[in-house]
């Protein structure tokens, strides 16, 4: 019974620790590059983890900053995000995207831009520098939606600029 008991208890103090791993930063992002046909924009929707976001706007700002009830704080952070991110055609001439909003919800904080969808783009170069200049280890994975089937792109490691071909000229 004792030796049934230790184990239960091991469990228990195993799962506590992985729970209370979950409450800390993940390091990883997720974005989302919809082609929109009815509006011909191409919207960007990036999802941070918002304790990810607490901690980076005191290191990039202020020990103060707070992503939480301070708009100023927001705005920087989506400023900081659209710096971090391009997106590029095949001859590697920047999209123009621009800040359309940003909110917390959730868990998440998101940052939306978007931009006009050119004539006859056969694909994209991006690039995904959020949080990466802070935390090597965070990954951004990005998915392009709308053109064919769902495109995932991974930023990791020294991945900077990465490429997503569509196989025919998207109007």
């Amino acid at each position: 019974m004792g030796r049934m008991l230790k184990q239960w208890g091991l469990v228990a103090l195993l799962y506590s620790i992985s729970v209370s791993l979950q409450a800390h930063q993940i390091k990883a992002a997720i974005t989302t590059v919809l082609f929109n046909p009815r509006t011909e924009n191409i919207e960007v929707m990036h999802r941070f983890n918002l304790h990810d976001a607490e901690h980076a706007v005191k290191a990039l700002f202020d020990k103060q900053a707070d992503i939480l009830d301070d708009k100023t704080t927001q705005q920087q952070f989506a400023d900081y995000v659209s710096e971090r991110f391009t997106l590029l055609n095949r001859q590697e001439q920047p999209l123009g995207l621009k800040i359309i909003g940003y909110e917390t919800q959730g868990k998440f904080f998101w940052v939306y831009q978007e931009t006009e969808q050119p004539p006859a783009l056969t694909g994209l170069k991006i690039q995904h520098d959020a949080l990466r200049d802070l935390w090597p280890s965070q990954v951004n994975t990005l998915n392009v939606e709308g053109v064919g089937d769902v495109k995932t792109l991974t930023f990791d490691g020294n991945a900077t600029l990465l490429e997503v071909g569509f196989n025919s000229a998207h109007h």
